[in-house]
């Protein structure tokens, strides 16, 4: 019995350094590291999360292991157990760092991330740190890697239309046609801002905060309107119509400045982009003119129109420019 009582303060110590290692020194080295904003610090915080108190407890049990009697055999199988999960554990560790920093590259070039890249970027080192993690525990990986292509091509023809999905996904980002935070309209009427593209679909979240969930094959084969290429900054066109009695260039000059003024609130970075009219229409009871004025983004112009026809409309009153309605005189024949 003696001879167990070493083993066992090995497994004790593990369990107890674990423990302290990750809710104490962890944590505060976590705390430090993060508030001196070091860049990628919590994508390495988030992948080590939870194995330092594996990695003492493999330790732990790695030195109960060498000091207990069990036979020889039985220990090499329990050691190769042991390596068999430090090794995983270390894999998982490199996949989550890789993932994590495709994600930020991704996000530092394009604007926001796509989990299909990321993802694709996880499985690749799952797969690799798998095949080495067999070579290492003396597993033959060539039959193996043999079977798996084999396997893969009987795979590729019963999922054809996931392929299909898969590569059309990694066509759109590789394209550029499509990106994670751009505002689309599909050719059936749908739209709204594309918030993740995935192996199998790309999500896109509308304005009513309902989500269109569309195939990539379909997605990459539909016509559709990317209101954020080549660029976020679109004009807004407003049509209005004053009466014949209006002096058109105070009519011209009060628009501008108003347009100026709903500029400076709503994307004040463009307005060195002035803002102008131009008449074009001798309408039934109104002189016609377009207005165009720069905004940030295609959604924009819903609060772009609702500021400029409220400041219009008080400006007007103010300068004695007046907006007409329709009028039509009836005349009425007796029988």
């Amino acid at each position: 019995m003696m001879q167990w009582i070493i083993p066992l303060i090995f497994i004790i110590v593990g369990f107890l350094a674990g423990i302290i290692g990750e809710k104490v020194i962890f944590k505060k080295i976590q705390t430090f590291v993060i508030n001196k904003q070091i860049p990628g610090s919590t994508i390495i915080f988030q992948s080590l999360h939870r194995m330092t108190f594996i990695w003492f407890v493999l330790a732990g049990f790695f030195g109960a292991i060498l000091s207990s009697p069990v036979k020889p055999d039985i220990a090499n199988v329990l050691q190769k157990i042991l390596t068999i999960i430090l090794l995983y554990s270390v894999t998982l560790v490199l996949a989550r760092l890789t993932s994590g920093f495709v994600n930020l590259f991704v996000q530092r070039t394009e604007g926001v991330p796509t989990s299909l890249l990321s993802n694709l970027a996880k499985t690749i080192v799952l797969v690799l740190g798998t095949l080495i993690l067999l070579q290492t525990v003396g597993i033959e990986i060539t039959p193996i890697v043999t079977t798996l292509g084999i396997g893969g091509l009987a795979v590729g023809l019963a999922l054809q239309d996931t392929l299909a999905n898969l590569f059309s996904g990694f066509y759109l980002v590789i394209s550029k046609q499509v990106r994670t935070g751009d505002y689309v309209k599909l050719d059936d009427g749908n739209q709204g801002y594309v918030t993740d593209i995935t192996w199998r679909n790309t999500t896109i979240k509308e304005i009513s905060n309902n989500v269109i969930i569309v195939p990539n094959s379909k997605l990459a084969s539909a016509i559709f309107t990317n209101y954020h290429l080549p660029a976020k900054e679109i004009t807004l066109t407003m049509n209005v119509g004053v009466s014949y009695d209006s002096d058109l260039e105070l009519v011209e000059r009060v628009t501008v400045e108003v347009a100026k003024e709903v500029m400076q609130e709503i994307a004040p970075e463009l307005i060195k982009i002035e803002p102008y009219i131009r008449f074009h229409t001798f309408n039934d009871c109104s002189i016609d003119y377009t207005l165009y004025m720069r905004v940030s983004e295609y959604f924009d112009q819903r609060i772009g129109k609702h500021l400029f026809v409220k400041k219009l409309h008080k400006r007007y009153q103010q300068e004695g420019i007046q907006i007409p309605f329709p009028i039509r005189d009836v005349y009425m024949h007796g029988s």
